[in-house]
């Protein structure tokens, strides 16, 4: 029993021992961060508050967190609310995302889309999918696309080695078409076997010479890749129009700077334009350029700000004649994203997808030119009534990256420009990306797809037309500021064709 109680006693005395320890060594590192905070200078809440002034950036890093997950309704988020977030999680994981009770969202803010569903919907029996669309029909290699909505531009570097992978393999399993972005052509873009859609950023990377321009021996080695349908020229981006890309150093690895044409652990920055492309005639010449080298379907992308420009380009493919007109054009959002952008860009300048799809569309229309370029949309489109709007308004195709992002397991943290993705996704460390498994994760990619095409297709019979392609701006009404809604076709009528005299005489070949 002595035995016993001396034990206890040394137990006591050596845990009394040990609180007494790691109390002075925390008021010793107190008193540390106190002498540091009081006499340094850069910052006066630290100078004037020691110690305790820590806390505000405390508090300000877990906001975020605390926003998320506890204090934020289900649609108040940015830049994507937890309703949206959840559909896709649901979907991608295929489980039942269906609703009880009633909408959570609502429905009376000015420029929320109301479909028109009909008295007499479509039967399931009588239902059809969408037809499919040939992107270039004269050029000597088109491309017949079916995915209503596709992976959209992210290159290997902003997502990591397994991101890619998966999505690759999820494009396959999908039957949609995967963006490589402005980062070149890497093997795990090949190797799950889908569709490619490869971008000409303004660094060219990939594709580029020692000083930056256009090398047309490795562009022919990018498209001698039967996987590489289409080439996209990169003119602007939704978030940082007026801005090249922004790979920071710490994610430029050796094997991504081999790929890219650059120096490892170097930021990756691109020029904020192509330096020969300063004119819609210098765009036309170079879109003919990689047309004629590749054989494949071209265009490119850009935000819209003004609508002179595109006015302006339409006119010179009369003057010049259809044959050098853009095989497509992809339309990016002012709200769309990236992993990297200053803030005055991202948050204020190019117009949203919802302003400038229409105009494009309308543009296009009325220079005779809406059947000849194929119109794809994208920016911030993840969920079936985005992608069913973006058809009615003219949309041939709708792209999306944080959608996929979302599907690969995304939890909106906003470190994509950190290197410290808790997900894998926009990480090179090993650590981190071992939860992305691409086997696993390119299975939550078709379902998304799969979802999104359901989902869309519930709408267009709810409209009573048989598959999605068939929705017009006569099937989608938009809230006015007054509350109540107008139809899009009242709101934007389909231009009259202008007179004869801005049509090309004769349609050559490409070549």
């Amino acid at each position: 029993m002595e035995f016993i109680t001396d034990l206890t006693t040394q137990g006591i005395n050596f845990l009394s021992s040990l609180f007494i320890f790691v109390v002075g060594l925390f008021a010793l590192l107190i008193v540390i961060v106190f002498i540091r905070d009081i006499s340094q200078t850069r910052d006066a809440i630290r100078r004037n508050y020691p110690v305790i002034g820590r806390f505000r950036y405390v508090f300000s890093s877990l906001g975020e967190f605390f926003r998320q997950y506890f204090f934020a309704m289900d649609r108040e988020e940015m830049p994507f609310n937890r309703a949206e977030r959840e559909w896709v999680y649901k979907s991608a994981n295929g489980k039942d995302n269906t609703m009880a009770f009633g909408s959570t969202k609502n429905l009376t803010p000015p420029g929320t889309p109301l479909f028109v569903n009909t008295t007499f919907p479509t039967l399931d029996e009588h239902a059809m999918q969408p037809p499919s669309i040939t992107i270039g029909p004269d050029c000597p290699h088109p491309y017949e696309a079916k995915s209503l909505i596709n992976i959209s531009a992210m290159s290997y570097g902003a997502l990591s080695k397994p991101a890619i992978r998966a999505l690759s393999r999820g494009a396959k399993l999908a039957g949609c078409w995967l963006n490589t972005g402005e980062g070149g052509l890497a093997p795990y873009h090949l190797e799950g076997g889908c569709d490619l859609v490869f971008q000409i950023g303004t660094a060219k990377y990939g594709v580029r010479t020692p000083d930056c321009k256009l090398d047309v021996t490795k562009l022919c080695e990018i498209a001698s890749y039967p996987q590489v349908r289409m080439f996209e020229i990169k003119i602007s981006q939704g978030a940082k129009p007026g801005k090249g890309g922004i790979l920071p150093g710490a994610k430029v690895t050796s094997e991504i700077a081999q790929i890219r044409g650059i120096v490892p652990g170097a930021d990756s920055l691109s020029p904020n334009r192509h330096p020969e492309i300063s004119t819609t005639g210098e765009l036309l010449d170079f879109i003919t350029q990689v047309r004629a080298v590749t054989g494949k379907p071209t265009g490119f992308k850009m935000v819209i700000g003004e609508d002179d420009g595109l006015k302006e380009l339409c006119r010179e493919i009369h003057q010049r004649g259809v044959c050098s007109a853009p095989d497509f054009i992809t339309i990016d959002s002012g709200d769309g994203g990236t992993g990297a952008a200053p803030m005055p860009l991202m948050d204020d300048v190019g117009l949203p997808i919802k302003e400038s799809l229409p105009m494009v569309v309308d543009i296009l229309t009325q220079y005779g030119l809406r059947d000849r370029i194929r119109v794809i949309a994208s920016g911030k489109l993840i969920t079936p009534s985005g992608v069913a709007w973006a058809l009615c308004t003219g949309a041939d195709f709708i792209n999306s990256a944080r959608g996929f992002m979302f599907a690969l397991g995304c939890i909106q943290a906003l470190k994509c420009n950190r290197n410290t993705c808790p997900t894998g996704i926009t990480t090179h460390d090993k650590r981190l990306q071992k939860g992305l498994n691409p086997v696993e994760k390119a299975v939550k990619i078709k379902n998304f797809v799969d979802k999104i095409h359901y989902g869309t297709a519930l709408i267009a019979h709810a409209c009573g037309v048989p598959h999605q392609r068939a929705l017009t701006r006569a099937h989608c009404r938009i809230v006015q500021p007054d509350g109540k809604s107008t139809l899009m076709h009242t709101l934007y009528p389909v231009p009259n064709v202008l007179p004869k005299h801005y049509q090309p005489v004769t349609e050559p070949d490409y070549f």
